[in-house]
Parts: C-alpha cells; sequence; structure tokens
C-alpha cells in the first residue's frame, strides 16, 4: 500500500503563511505547495525563515511556478523570461529547503509550454516532435543552472489538462527519461485531456517510487481541461482506490477552488 500525504495549493502572503502552516499541521496536513502564480513573493530571508517553520511542523512544501511559463515559444525573449521565471522558482526553492538539511528537494513544478515549431522555425506551427526537443533543451539547461548554484530543487514539468498544451503522459514520461528532471502528475489533468483517469496507462509512464501528485475536481470538454472544480468524496474515493494498490510515497496536493477543505476530506478517506 502507498504512503500518501495531503496539502493544499496556496500557502498565502508571507504574513500569513505561519498562521496557515499551523493550521495544516494541527489538521494532519503534511504538504503544501507555494503558489507563485505571478511571480515570486518571497526573498531569501523570508524563504529560508518559512522553510525552518516548515520543517519543524514536518511539512513539506513545494513551488508552483508563475503561469505565464512557455519554453516552446516562438519568440526568443519570451522563452528566456519563461526560462528565468523557473530559475527564480528554483533559487527560492534552494532556500526553502536549507532547513531540511538535504534529507528533501523542493519540487518546481511548471507548466512546459504550447505547441509550436519553436524559435526561428520556418516550419508550420504545431509540431510535437520539434516542440519536446525544444522543451527538451530548456530544461537540460536549466537543470545545468541548478547544478552550478547547488541548488536543493527538483524540476518537476506537469502533465497538462489542455490537448492544445504540452504536456501528455507520453510526453512528460519522455522528459523524465531523457533529462533526469522529475514530474508532477495531475490526476485531473489527466482525465481531462484522455476522458479518463488512465491509472494503467500512468503507472507503466512512471515507475519511480515517489510521486508528486495533483488532483481535484474538474470540468472539461472535448478540447481538455475548462476549469477545476470542488473536489468530490466520490473523486477522492476512486483516486485513493488506485493509488493504495501501488506501492510509493505519495504526495496530493489539491488545487480546487477550495484546497484546504477538500485535503482535509481527501486525508480523511485515505
Amino acid at each position: 500500500m502507498s504512503k500518501i500525504i495531503f496539502g493544499p495549493a496556496g500557502l498565502g502572503g508571507v504574513k500569513e503563511a505561519k498562521i496557515n502552516l499551523e493550521s495544516y499541521a494541527k489538521h494532519g496536513l503534511k504538504a503544501c505547495e507555494i503558489s507563485f502564480t505571478y511571480g515570486v513573493y518571497l526573498d531569501k530571508a523570508e524563504s529560508i525563515e518559512i522553510g525552518e517553520f516548515a520543517e519543524k511542523l514536518g511539512i513539506y512544501l513545494s513551488i508552483h511556478s508563475p503561469y505565464f511559463i512557455n519554453l516552446n515559444s516562438k519568440e526568443s525573449d519570451k522563452v528566456k523570461a519563461s526560462f528565468d521565471r523557473v530559475l527564480k522558482c528554483c533559487e527560492a526553492g534552494h532556500y526553502l529547503s536549507l532547513a531540511y538539511k538535504g534529507k528533501h528537494k523542493t519540487k518546481i513544478v511548471f507548466h512546459c509550454g504550447f505547441y509550436s515549431s519553436g524559435v526561428g522555425s520556418k516550419k508550420k506551427d504545431y509540431d510535437k516532435e520539434l516542440s519536446f526537443q525544444n522543451i527538451k533543451k530548456q530544461i537540460l539547461n536549466l537543470m545545468e543552472k541548478i547544478e552550478e548554484n547547488e541548488w536543493n530543487v527538483e524540476l518537476c514539468p506537469e502533465t497538462m489538462g489542455k490537448i492544445n498544451v504540452f504536456g501528455s503522459l507520453e510526453e512528460i514520461s519522455r522528459l523524465v527519461k531523457e533529462t533526469g528532471c522529475s514530474c508532477c502528475i495531475d490526476f485531473a489533468h489527466v482525465l481531462a485531456r484522455y476522458g479518463k483517469h488512465e491509472f494503467s496507462l500512468v503507472e507503466k509512464s512512471f515507475p519511480q517510487k515517489h510521486w508528486h501528485c495533483h488532483f481535484s475536481g474538474i470540468v472539461y470538454g472535448d478540447k481538455g481541461e475548462k476549469h477545476h472544480k470542488h473536489t468530490t468524496e466520490e473523486e477522492w474515493k476512486e483516486l485513493l482506490h488506485e493509488l493504495n494498490k501501488l506501492d510509493k510515497e505519495i504526495t496530493i496536493i489539491n488545487e480546487s477552488p477550495s484546497p484546504f477543505d477538500d485535503s482535509i476530506l481527501g486525508l480523511s478517506l485515505a
């Protein structure tokens, strides 16, 4: 049976962070993903302080990078800006992890980008293989910077729920194999993209012992994801029934509109 820990997406501002972490710990949650939706809002000292506080409470922190990431844009300045945003998250993630003394690497979750032929290409838009190669190159460059700086983080490109966005199970699995990066498996996005959870394909694609996952209820249509919604008891039970068949260490970050309450519900059903 898998060992599963739960936590919400969202820590709040610097002033609310410790109060929120104490509440999470009180309710048995052992993870939290800091959402840098519009950019990194923690400086070095704040990151170290929050990391130390979370470590004392037994909570593992991860980071979700800003949403304006496209490592496959046809415009080089947009690729560079995206690269720099992820790199800034890596720096913050390193300082968050210091209190764990090497026992925990901060997961840096990010959306890779859209399908296109990339910077300067004369090929038609929507070339999946070129998209893969462009994104792979940028991830390798990011990993080189991480190694140079000796940052204690792991890059986690995320499976995506819209069919016109890079991030199928096959693509993320291939990135992991060919770059050595980690990943984020978003089960709501998998459902939206494929029309079903594809549990067997997920297990086959990601044989790693530890899974960093996202989950919530989701509304979707022919083109995939529309938006997240409250996570129902039935949705949690279906997911946990499958995950408990495995022998893995799993972190589930809930991204619903009510991530704290939904994380508590998931924990109560585990």
